[in-house]
């Protein structure tokens, strides 16, 4: 299933926004990673990123599903840091990627806009989906406080 977005550029609004939030995760650690593999079709695969600096910075989540295609990583022992984190929206045709998205997949008529996540560091994580969710949570120091 694709979502069929009525706005204009309404997703690729959302990989702005989400791009936005990630921007600030500089410093963050990779907390935890879960590829769900409960189907052979990669569209019906589900990749979530768990983001940590510590208690005084939210709590980042980045969920993708129906992915196109993602390169695996090697697992690392305890949290891993992040030195570079991007989220870039590709678009469908007839618009261009970005150059270093070029032969990433192969480009159709059929394929809808894409999103496409990159974090470097000792754990690197590279995938394209075309559905894209950041959960940015309270820090700890926040929710300690009532309103």
């Amino acid at each position: 299933m694709v979502d069929e977005h009525v706005a204009n550029d309404a997703f690729k609004n959302r990989c702005t926004n989400a791009a936005l939030t990630l921007r600030s995760c500089g410093g963050y650690f990779i907390e935890r990673i879960t590829l769900d593999r409960s189907n052979e079709d990669n569209k019906d695969k589900a990749l979530d990123v768990w983001l940590r600096e510590g208690p005084w910075k939210p709590d980042v989540v980045v969920s993708l599903s129906n992915l196109y295609s993602v390169r695996p990583w090697e697992p690392a022992l305890g949290a891993s840091p992040i030195f570079g984190i991007s989220l870039i929206h590709l678009p469908k045709i007839p618009l261009p990627w970005p150059a270093e998205a070029v032969g990433r997949l192969d480009r159709s008529e059929d394929l809808p806009e894409l999103v496409w996540l990159r974090i470097s560091g000792p754990v690197e994580v590279d995938a394209v989906a075309s559905i894209v969710t950041v959960y940015q949570a309270q820090s700890d120091d926040e929710a300690s406080e009532l309103r």
